[in-house]
């Protein structure tokens, strides 16, 4: 899937899960509008002056209030209290506190304000049993039938909006955690591919290095008894042509374990996307910017450009819990600079073992490039790859 496509699925996702936003809000509104309405109509046995237009009007207001719960919880919480309590203060029909306060104390103990709207509820139950207590109401109704009640229910809601909170907590870390150990798995499948092309990389060091040595030797031998000795020249010769012979066969079966098949190439920056996609599944917000002219860079380079990326990532999600990734491409004469900064916790000092900093470091090593850290406010890890080194 192109960069486009991607593009424009996760924008139609996003309007789609805007507009259910605004449809369950809009339900929910319409059901706190008929609760309290329902209230004011059956309360038809209080000494107030009835319903009327202005008390309906307070109905509608709590109503709207609800759009505000997904972005304003605390707000919507308080303020709809307040006017609860404004409306109680105009001898309006009694509306309980359960019903009009129901999807505030919810949305605000889904959100993870989950101290705050139990003080909110305790605080209307305190205010409300004390006036009706002034009032003259029976005090053993009152605490023994509508306050259990009232509490119970505000205590019910409020605890379903904590348990949703927590589900869906729980339910990311999980999603969170399968998507580390899919990187896990991806690096530690790297590192024992780098491994074993590392062990073969000094095998044919030291095959090459004996090799040529043997060959140089009996070359030397047949130069100097090629007129003296013809026979011993020709052994020389043939001793030197085996030499060469096995060390063909060497080299053919070692290359042959060392190229990529065609339909598993070597990663480059060309996965970028597929790799921000999978930092933003994760619950990260990626920043990508490129400076300069991009030029295509050697098989080894762009690999190495792009473990560099994927190993900065990988810290980024198992140590630093951070929320926003800046990764920066900068392509100047001749190398290519990669700039990865978080705004996590950073580290007190450079880390120096495990195969994360150090293995990066030791790869761009190769490369005749380097690697820097930084942790300051963050931390920041910048890798600078040098093209001719790697043509």
């Amino acid at each position: 899937m192109s960069p486009v496509d991607r593009s424009s699925r996760s924008a139609g996702g996003s309007e789609s899960a805007t507009l259910r936003a605004w449809l369950v809000d809009g339900c929910l509104a319409a059901l706190v509008l008929l609760g309290v309405s329902a209230a004011i109509v059956a309360d038809v046995n209080d000494d107030s002056a009835g319903p009327s237009m202005a008390a309906y009007a307070f109905a509608a207001l709590m109503a709207v209030l609800v759009f505000a719960r997904r972005r304003y919880p605390v707000a919507m919480l308080l303020v709809s209290a307040a006017v609860l309590l404004v409306y109680y203060t105009q001898d309006y029909p009694a509306i309980g506190l359960a019903v009009p306060m129901a999807i505030a104390l919810y949305s605000a103990a889904e959100r993870g304000r989950l101290w705050i709207a139990v003080v909110v509820s305790a605080s209307l139950l305190v205010i409300s049993t004390v006036f009706r207590i002034a009032e003259g109401d029976d005090i053993a109704y009152l605490l023994g039938v509508e306050l259990s009640g009232t509490a119970g229910l505000m205590t019910a809601v409020i605890a379903l909006g904590d348990s949703v909170r927590s589900r869906r907590g729980w339910r990311a870390e999980l999603a969170n955690q399968a998507r580390i150990a899919e990187l896990e798995r991806e690096r530690e499948t790297d590192r024992r591919i780098e491994q074993e092309r590392l062990r073969i990389a000094r095998d044919l060091h030291d095959l090459l290095g004996h090799t040529m040595s043997i060959i140089s030797l009996h070359t030397d031998v047949a130069r100097e008894s090629l007129r003296d000795d013809p026979v011993a020249a020709e052994r020389s010769l043939i001793a030197a042509r085996t030499a060469t012979d096995e060390v063909v066969t060497e080299l053919r079966a070692t290359l042959r374990a060392l190229r990529s098949p065609e339909d598993s190439p070597l990663p480059g920056l060309d996965r970028l996307d597929n790799l921000v996609e999978t930092a933003r599944s994760a619950g990260l917000v990626v920043h990508v910017s490129r400076e300069g002219e991009p030029v295509p860079l050697p098989a080894v380079a762009d690999a190495a450009a792009y473990r560099v990326v994927q190993e900065a990532i990988s810290n980024v999600l198992r140590h630093a819990f951070a929320e926003t990734v800046d990764i920066a491409l900068e392509y100047h004469r001749g190398q290519v600079c990669i700039r990865v900064r978080d705004d996590g916790i950073g580290s007190d000092s450079e880390p120096t073992t495990g195969w994360g900093i150090v293995g990066m470091r030791e790869r761009l090593a190769l490369l005749g490039g380097r690697l820097r850290t930084e942790s300051d406010h963050g931390f920041t890890v910048e890798a600078w790859i040098p093209l001719d080194e790697t043509s």
